[in-house]
């Protein structure tokens, strides 16, 4: 059958799509700005009628009536990273948090490890062929829904047709909502960041090397390093994700990618958060690659870019170098994300630069601490830390004792708290 033909067959409403659902089965949802909020907003109309349905994801963006508490019974969450829009949910025990490296996401798809009945995907309109693209959203969307049943597919006239290995076939989804809306927006970065943000951004900015390649996690920090970057040469991209302040560099002729040991010429990521400038200029742009976060995010392909900066953040971080980035505490916060899978491949890059950033304090607490919270949890070992960076200064871990390791990072703690913490220190025969 030719595939127009197909494609027009399959076409349906929300409604009717969600009626192949069935109570028990595991669905995995596409996530961050791509979001089906059409259909999803069905299955919430129909969830009564279920039971016992599991929604599998990571960060979603926007509204998340699926986990509200008469969900309860009918939908369950399973995040394998917590977004703020389910974080109520995951602490009030009514949705489950799976953790997992970024990079192994996908992976429990594909090896059958979590079985997926149904895919909620989002995607551009198909091209001559027949393809279309998962635009925004690649990285953790197209190896759950290749593993999945049956695939459930809004074509959004709006979403970017994105390139890379980013494809499927019309062929392959077995219901197809046309619909039309604009994509979320999400702004990473604001205009003017406060003055410790800054100050960390201008000491990461003296760590990256001409012709690093590039990545930066979710957060003020990374984002506000890129405006430092402008007296920088031949930068290149190899990260999870970008925004909107990697345009303006490439337009500066400050990220040509040109020497890049890995997909030279290009930039390789596994989404997009950002605005609607962001969403047009990756539109059918060649310069701009995604590809499955299993591969993007595995460490020992990360590390064949020479000179890979990783720059992550951190709830805090004690004397002897772990880090804690996913809870405060017990109390489950956010997820490994691709931190450790971006700090290890940096690690094991020639010439890299992995970075932890964080302000000294939060809400006048040091940050920097003799013992992590009890029940905290460990997302960066203290065996694969390197540069640790506050607006006072850097701390080098890597290679150092403990005793060099606790002095270099009071050195760096906020002053009204580095007595405390030297005090605590020589108890803890850290001194």
């Amino acid at each position: 059958m030719d595939w127009n033909k197909l494609y027009q067959s399959r076409i349906t409403t929300p409604e009717d799509a969600v009626r192949h659902i069935k109570s028990g089965d595991r669905l995995f949802l596409t996530g961050n700005c791509s979001v089906p909020q059409r259909t999803l907003a069905a299955l919430v109309e129909y969830a009564p009628e279920l039971q016992d349905v599991e929604i599998c994801q990571a960060l979603t963006i926007g509204a998340a009536d699926y986990v509200a508490p008469e969900m309860e019974g009918h939908l369950r969450v399973n995040t394998m990273f917590i977004s703020a829009n389910v974080r109520t949910a995951v602490q009030e025990g009514r949705a489950d948090f799976t953790p997992v490296l970024l990079s192994e996401f996908p992976i429990l798809f594909k090896k059958g490890i979590l079985p997926i009945d149904v895919a909620l995907i989002h995607a551009s309109p198909p091209d001559e062929h027949g393809f279309c693209s998962f635009g925004i959203e690649v990285g953790l969307t197209k190896s759950a829904a290749e593993a999945a049943r049956i695939i459930i597919a809004e074509v959004n006239q709006q979403m970017p047709r994105t390139l890379g290995d980013s494809f499927i076939h019309v062929s392959k989804l077995n219901y197809i909502v046309p619909v039309n809306y604009p994509l979320p927006e999400l702004p990473m970065g604001e205009e003017g960041g406060s003055e410790i943000t800054e100050k960390i951004a201008e000491r990461i900015a003296e760590l990256i090397p001409d012709g690093a390649t590039m990545q930066m996690g979710i957060g003020a920090i990374p984002d506000a390093v890129l405006k430092y970057l402008y007296g920088k040469k031949d930068l290149g991209v190899h990260s999870e994700l970008f925004s909107d302040g990697i345009i303006d560099l490439v337009d500066a002729g400050v990220m040509n990618n040109s020497r890049k040991t890995l997909h030279p010429g290009k930039m390789i990521a596994g989404f997009v958060i950002g605005t609607r400038r962001l969403y047009d200029w990756v539109d059918d742009n060649p310069l701009i690659e995604l590809h499955p976060t299993e591969y993007v995010n595995d460490p020992f392909v990360i590390a064949q870019n020479d000179r890979m900066v990783a720059i992550n953040s951190a709830i805090e971080v004690d004397l002897t170098g772990q880090v804690c980035a996913d809870s405060f505490g017990p109390r489950l916060f956010s997820g490994v994300g691709g931190q450790l899978d971006f700090i290890y491949g940096a690690s094991r890059s020639k010439g890299g630069v992995p970075i932890i950033a964080l302000p000294s304090t939060a809400r006048q607490i040091s940050r920097i601490v003799a013992m992590l919270k009890p029940g905290a949890g460990v997302v960066t070992t203290r065996n694969h830390v390197h540069y640790v960076v506050t607006e006072y200064g850097i701390a080098d871990l890597y290679g150092k004792t403990i005793r060099q390791r606790a002095r270099a990072l009071i050195n760096i703690a906020h002053p009204q708290f580095q007595e405390e913490l030297e005090k605590q220190a020589h108890e803890l025969h850290y001194l």
